[in-house]
C-alpha cells in the first residue's frame, strides 16, 4: 500500500512539473514563484536532443505516403 502513496505522489510531482514548464518556461517566460526552477527546466529542455527534420525515417510508418495512380 505504501508503494502505491509514494508512486502516486511521485506521478502527481512529475505531472505538476510538466504542466509548469508547458505553463511557463516553453512560452519562453520567467515563472512567478519559483524562477529557479523555471531556468533549470529551460536548461533540460535546451540539453535535449531534437529530431530535425532532414533525419531518415526509422519506420515505414514514418514516410510520406506515396500517391498511387487510384487516388488521382
Amino acid at each position: 500500500m505504501l508503494t502505491v502513496v509514494v508512486v502516486m505522489v511521485l506521478i502527481l510531482v512529475v505531472a505538476g512539473l510538466v504542466t509548469a514548464y508547458v505553463a511557463y518556461p516553453h512560452r519562453g517566460e520567467q515563472m512567478p514563484a519559483a524562477p529557479w526552477l523555471g531556468d533549470a527546466m529551460a536548461r533540460a529542455a535546451e540539453a535535449a536532443p531534437l529530431i530535425e527534420e532532414d533525419d531518415q525515417p526509422v519506420f515505414a510508418l514514418d514516410r510520406e505516403p506515396e500517391e498511387s495512380e487510384q487516388h488521382r
